[in-house]
């Protein structure tokens, strides 16, 4: 024993008994002042910890490389722990000790180091950011910090790691731009960053990564075109690009990628851009997902796509006919609606043996409906179709009348709804295929089993009996199908396949669609059944950690109809689920008898010691707990000290603005960034409730027409919210007599689309879904290029969810609030907020930007205004006279999609889809001239402002302003077919 040197020790561990005898020397533990029978007590503690360090360091005599210890623990150092989940990284070695989420390659690498191969730090409430040290981990396979709140930008540094496989970094706050570094990472399979902040262009170097398979960007801020370059890609199976600010037309290349299954790019602005017509031969793909995307032209023929499951082209200005061509017998869903399609509907629809789903609504499609669609099926209890012909032009049905079971359509808002006999063809759709899914165990005249156990559902290998389950989260981000219920079985027999498990022990315990087409699901995965030992009913130490690493690793083979599955939660290692006495509980249990032992002789050295160290817990406790603000998802904690230096200290010339919630200041934050900061004032007219309702949904909303919240502060008795600085004012502001242009009507109508695309995304995209209750022209903010902002949603409500039993409540009930001149007449008298209060309050914006009228001014209401006006065809007596010229038939459609929002009854009102779509129409009837004039517009409000030359041109198709208003035929308001 007396051979034994430091050196074999673990390092950390040896540095840490020399500092504990000097800290015990100078605390008197060691004098030789004291007593004797101290001394001997002291001596046998020393002894007995100098023992355990030396079986310690014998058991663990292979050490992690110091370059990524010191690497490890300055991760550590950058990140917010308030869990305490990495406590044990301040001591012993990373690989030895286990340390949190550290796992290493099982060998030592030709320096005689171990290196660390994982680093797993799923779902564990941490903050800060990600240290630029870990580009020192040089043999790491998998880097996933998956669902924290990680804020700051992606180090560059990560594109040292060569060996680099799986880049998993969703569900932060990430913000700033992709390394280009990354691109050149020879190893990388997967990358996925949804669901952050990040901004800026995809890198053409990330064309390099000729073995990546999955591109994961979804729900960020992505900006510009998707580089044609990414053709390149051999191996790439998904790219999903949707909810970004993706722009300019899509690459045509795109159609060469040999592997391409899946391509998401919904909510994204390709305004103007065709579908490519080479996209029609990309024989693997699966499912094409090009929902909202401004798209124009016809569709592509997809007969030459054999493997196509999934089309959805909704939500564009796609024009022509559906294409006639046979269509792949794997498609489950084909949504085409909210388009400019005519034509009739294709025979071709009539042999999809697989289809779910079939939404064709707001078209211009006539003819007949084919019966051959639903009688040509067979459908078994769990199989669904849906089909959704709303708002076109069909004028009968063709073939039988019969509906078979499981089988919903909707044909309301076509002429065949005249006749009386259809009348049940013509109700709400509802497609059937339900929200919520929920296992039930199967087990009968069986006794219940006490918790933490469960009993697992019966099969031929197995009865029902007692097991403690290892739960999993996970959701499939982008599936081929839009009923889950036939899949069922089939999803679990593939992933208890893949994890090498038996049939019963995998089930499908909940699973509930999301917004996005994307599907929750917690997993329950059992210990197997064992006739002749009750010790298997839990998992083992071994077997629950070959679990987590197939999820880890993403090692379950890819299934092409499930699409990709995401990782959302897993149990900890050190949860309840393990049997055995593991070597963390058989180390306790020696430290325990050790610590016995010696606790008589050491009671008296030690008491005043663990009395000091209690007053210093304490101490330390109370400071922490006097620097804990509110901590709210999704932005970044600002200092009192830091606004008051973006402000200098609020000085008056930095005010930009004033309402009842406080005044808005312009700042330069430290970086250079300019921000607008909304300061709350005491007394405000909002309080702290709609601070924190503000933070926590801006926080989840993206889109190129909401503000976007940076950040907040809740220090030194103040509230302020922090935003992107809109250089151009609000909406208001620009109405008469206010700045130097005037908006012209093509800028209006683009601010008006702009503003509903919002609302649109708050109200169908966001999740959950979100009321704003306060629409109104000055929380309308415009950017450099007058693109609209809709900001302010301290007032904003979540939309009603699903019930368990699937029903949808279609209000909320409040407490009244908002703004007068704004407030939906019905909201006021009963309450209920709905989506079509929100309708109202944007159609009084567009007579705002149609007559430039204060909502309320001098006792007279703009709507009653605009009605008496346009009753007594006087409409063009109104329109603001600064809009210069303008096009008769565009204002008239203008005036009446106005007017129809702001009908007293809820159920006239438009949607605010149907709001989109009647804008977009209009937008499209402008002459390309002043369209191209708009694109072209990019104003400093610090500069002179010239309007452009071409404004106040004349051309036989405008009106101006001394024309009379009997032009207008009609001096009633019509009725507006939804479109």
């Amino acid at each position: 024993m007396g051979k034994f040197t430091l050196n074999m020790l673990n390092q950390d561990s040896g540095e840490t008994s020399i500092k504990t005898f000097d800290n015990l020397r100078k605390m008197g533990v060691l004098e030789s002042s004291q007593p004797t029978f101290a001394r001997t007590g002291t001596s046998l503690i020393m002894c007995l910890c100098w023992c355990l360090l030396l079986l310690i360091g014998g058991a663990d005599s292979q050490l992690t490389h110091p370059n990524e210890v010191n690497a490890l623990r300055n991760i550590q150092r950058s990140l917010t722990d308030p869990n305490r989940n990495l406590h044990n990284w301040n001591r012993g070695d990373p690989c030895n000790s286990k340390w949190t989420g550290v796992y290493c390659h099982d060998r030592t690498m030709d320096d005689g180091y171990l290196h660390v191969k994982e680093l797993f730090l799923l779902n564990r409430n941490l903050s800060g950011s990600l240290s630029p040290q870990l580009g020192q981990l040089s043999y790491l396979e998998i880097l996933d910090f998956m669902w924290n709140k990680i804020t700051g930008s992606i180090p560059k540094e990560i594109g040292n790691i060569t060996t680099l496989q799986l880049l998993l970094l969703n569900g932060n706050q990430l913000t700033g731009s992709l390394p280009d570094e990354i691109g050149f990472l020879p190893m990388l399979n997967r990358i996925q960053i949804d669901e952050n902040k990040i901004s800026g262009s995809i890198p053409t170097s990330f064309a390099n990564l000729s073995n990546a398979k999955h591109f994961h960007m979804n729900n960020n801020s992505l900006s510009g075109q998707i580089p044609p370059q990414l053709s390149r890609l051999p191996e790439l199976v998904h790219l999903i690009l949707d909810n970004n600010n993706l722009a300019g037309s899509l690459p045509p290349e795109l159609s060469e990628m040999p592997k391409l299954q899946i391509l998401q790019l919904d909510n994204n602005n390709f305004a103007g851009s065709e579908i490519p017509s080479a996209y029609s031969n990309m024989s693997r793909l699966l499912k094409m997902s090009l929902r909202n995307c401004s798209l124009q032209g016809p569709i592509p023929n997809w007969s030459n796509m054999p493997s196509i499951a999934y089309i959805d082209l909704s939500l564009n200005q796609l024009n022509g006919s559906i294409p006639a061509g046979d269509l792949s017998k794997n498609i489950t869903t084909i949504d085409l609606s909210y388009n400019n399609l005519n034509g009739t509907i294709p025979a071709s629809f009539s042999r999809l043996p697989s289809l779910q789903k079939l939404a064709l609504t707001n078209n211009s499609l006539s003819g007949s409906v084919p019966s051959t669609i639903w009688q040509s099926r067979t459908l078994n209890e769990f199989e669904r179709l849906s089909l959704n012909f709303q708002n076109n032009t069909f004028s009968y049905i063709s073939g039988s009348l019969a509906l078979p079971p499981n089988v919903t359509i909707s044909l309301r808002g076509n002429p065949i709804c005249l006749r009386g006999d259809l009348v049940r063809f013509c109700g709400p759709q509802d497609e059937g295929f339900g929200n919520i899914f929920k296992r039930t165990n199967g087990c009968v005249r069986v006794a219940s089993c006490r918790p933490p156990y469960e009993l697992v559902p019966p099969s031929h290998d197995s009865p029902c009996f007692c097991a403690m389950p290892m739960r999993v989260g996970c959701r499939l981000k982008s599936p081929g199908f839009s009923d889950f219920r036939p899949y069922i079985s089939r999803f679990e027999k593939h992933h208890s396949d893949g994890l090498e498990l038996h049939s019963y022990q995998l089930v499908v315990d909940l699973a509930e669609w999301q917004v996005g087409h994307r599907l929750n699901m917690n997993l329950k995965i059992f210990p197997a059944f064992v006739s002749t030992s009750k010790s298997k009913s839990i998992f083992n130490d071994s077997e629950f950690g070959r679990i987590r690493s197939f999820f880890s690793g993403w090692k379950i083979h890819y299934s092409e109809v499930f699409g990709p599955l995401e990782l959302l939660s897993l149990p900890d290692p050190e949860s309840p689920s393990s049997s055995g006495i593991s070597k963390g509980a058989l180390a306790g249990i020696i430290l325990g008898t050790i610590a016995g032992s010696v606790t008589l002789t050491a009671v008296v050295a030690l008491f005043i010691f663990k009395k000091h160290m209690k007053k210093y817990h304490t101490a330390s406790k109370q400071r922490r707990s006097s620097r804990i603000s509110i901590k709210i998802d999704g932005v970044k904690d600002f200092t009192y000290g830091e606004m008051a230096q973006a402000t200098d200290n609020f000085a008056d010339s930095s005010v930009v603005g004033q309402g009842g919630y406080g005044k808005v200041y312009k700042g330069i934050l430290a970086d250079g960034t300019v921000v607008a900061i909304k300061r709350a004032q005491v007394g405000s007219l909002q309080g702290e409730k709609e601070f924190l309702t503000e933070i926590e949904l801006l926080s989840r909303l993206h889109h190129r027409n909401l503000v976007q919240l940076m950040g907040y502060c809740d220090e030194e008795g103040e509230q302020m919210l922090i935003y992107e600085f809109i250089s151009n004012g609000t909406l208001r502001d620009h109405l008469p007599g206010k700045t130097k242009l005037p908006l012209s009507f093509t800028m209006r109508v683009k601010i008006a689309l702009d503003s509903a695309k919002g609302i649109l995304y708050l109200h169908t995209e966001a999740n959950p879904p979100v009321f704003h209750r306060d629409i109104k022209s000055t929380n309308i903010l415009l950017d450099r290029k007058f693109i609209a902002k809709v900001a302010d949603f301290g007032l904003s409500r979540l939309a009603p969810v699903p019930e368990l039993e699937g029903g949808i409540p279609s209000y909320v009930s409040t407490v009244v609030k908002g703004t007068p001149g704004y407030l939906d007449p019905e909201y006021f008298l009963t309450h209920k907020l709905t989506d079509k209060s929100d309708v109202y309050s944007l159609g009084v914006v567009f007579l705002e930007l149609l007559t430039g009228m204060h909502p309320i001014s001098h006792g007279k209401n703009i709507v009653r205004e605009v009605n008496i006006a346009y009753h007594s065809s006087m409409i063009f007596s109104v329109i603001d006279e600064r809009m210069g010229s303008y096009p008769s038939e565009c204002v008239e459609k203008f005036i009446k999609l106005a007017l129809k929002c702001c009908q007293n009854e809820t159920n006239s009102r438009p949607s605010v889809a149907e709001v989109v779509r009647e804008l977009e129409n209009i937008w499209l009837m402008i002459p390309d001239s002043d369209t191209k004039i708009f694109k072209s517009i990019d104003i400093d409000p610090k500069k002179d402002i010239t309007p452009p030359s071409s404004s106040n041109k004349l051309t036989h198709s405008y009106v101006s302003q001394d024309i009379s208003s009997s032009d207008l035929v009609s001096g009633v308001i019509p009725t507006i077919t939804p479109r």
